[in-house]
């Protein structure tokens, strides 16, 4: 309908600052925005595609499945074992979150497999991260501690395991 305006390449940098505090401003749809329109100048911009990733990710409990496919079709843009692993435990932990703060009944197990993912990766960013970079530890111990934290996010016992549904 409409033909999108192209944003100019000496604006990529101002463009991103803006992304980010529209994230931290709780509005992930405009942080979504300008980084497609950063992405559309750059499209392998790393700040940008980290910030669409995590803007996609903060749209979860709005969005559905939708939203979780594309952030994992990123993952594959991003440079580096690190940070491909990093953010794969991201986006299965605010995943897991979701679907937690849904509370439906017997969601604990579904829970759970999205938390054990999300440390899985987090031990994989773990082994390759750079010296001093312990996020991916701060990430897996925050995983650790909300299933220790609720009785109901436990694995299913083995004749009730399920597939990780993406709803």
């Amino acid at each position: 309908m409409f033909e999108l305006k192209r944003l100019s390449k000496d604006g990529v940098a101002a463009a991103l600052q803006k992304a980010e505090r529209y994230r931290l401003l709780n509005e992930p749809w405009e942080a979504e925005s300008i980084c497609r329109d950063v992405l559309e100048v750059e499209p392998e911009e790393q700040q940008a595609l980290v910030v669409l990733l995590l803007a996609l990710t903060d749209q979860f409990a709005d969005g559905g499945a939708d939203r979780l496919a594309a952030a994992r079709a990123l993952l594959p843009k991003l440079a580096g074992q690190y940070a491909q692993a990093y953010y794969a435990g991201i986006i299965c932990e605010r995943w897991g979150k979701r679907l937690f703060g849904h509370g439906s009944p017997g969601h604990g197990p579904v829970v759970y497999e999205w938390l054990r993912e999300a440390m899985e990766w987090y031990e994989q960013a773990e082994r390759v991260r750079p010296a001093g970079d312990d996020d991916a530890i701060l990430r897996w111990n925050t995983c650790a501690r909300l299933i220790e934290r609720h009785a109901h996010v436990r694995a299913a016992p083995a004749e009730e395991r399920v597939e990780m549904p993406l709803e």
